[in-house]
């Protein structure tokens, strides 16, 4: 809901970024990875009780995501690396909540229900992404992303909002879940009745 908003401030920092490291030779797929790495650590830090490393941990995962693909496309963007950057992407949201779950074994409802509402958000995202880009249908706000960007309630913003809360607030995680999955599950619907609605026109 937030993104289209947001996204485009990001823009110039992360080409700043970028630019930095192309001069010095580093790959995107390089940058995915090791964004991917910080987020393992972010999980590691928060099965420990270390949110406040946790949550710094959590936001170089997230500038990383951003400069990868600001750097894919002074690169060339490629399938392989859309391909990459999406999959480990979903792996870290997965993985995020189970830190809390480890931390708190109190914690692992709330963790298990939002993470099943992730697999609604997700797969109701993937599924359409892969249909639209078969009839060609773009979204022009999101030209440049790797795959069609469907809109919802819950998109990266509030996801990443939501994940700083619960770095902030541990002690809020299962009202912060049960929040957090509610607007999930909301989104899951509102995308699957309207992708459906708009692949049978």
């Amino acid at each position: 809901m937030l993104d289209k908003h947001l996204v485009p401030h990001l823009v110039a920092p992360l080409n700043a970024v970028a630019r930095q490291l192309n001069a010095r030779g580093v790959r995107a797929d390089q940058v995915t990875w090791a964004g991917f790495v910080l987020g393992l650590a972010c999980v590691v830090a928060l099965a420990m009780n270390a949110f406040d490393l946790a949550l710094g941990l959590l936001v170089a995962n997230r500038v990383a995501d951003g400069v990868d693909g600001a750097l894919a496309r002074m690169q060339t963007p490629t399938d392989a690396g859309a391909f990459l950057d999406i999959c480990l992407d979903f792996v870290f949201y997965a993985l995020f909540p189970i830190g809390f779950a480890l931390a708190d074994p109190a914690n692992a409802l709330a963790a298990a229900v939002l993470i099943a509402s992730f697999v609604g958000t997700g797969a109701s995202f993937l599924a359409f992404a892969k249909f639209a880009e078969a009839r060609g249908i773009q979204h022009p706000n999101f030209a440049y992303k790797g795959l069609y960007y469907l809109n919802g309630l819950a998109e990266g913003t509030e996801t990443i909002a939501c994940f700083v809360l619960m770095c902030l607030l541990p002690q809020h995680f299962v009202l912060l879940a049960g929040i957090f999955a509610t607007i999930c599950i909301v989104t899951a619907v509102n995308r699957i009745v309207g992708g459906w609605r708009s692949l049978r026109d």
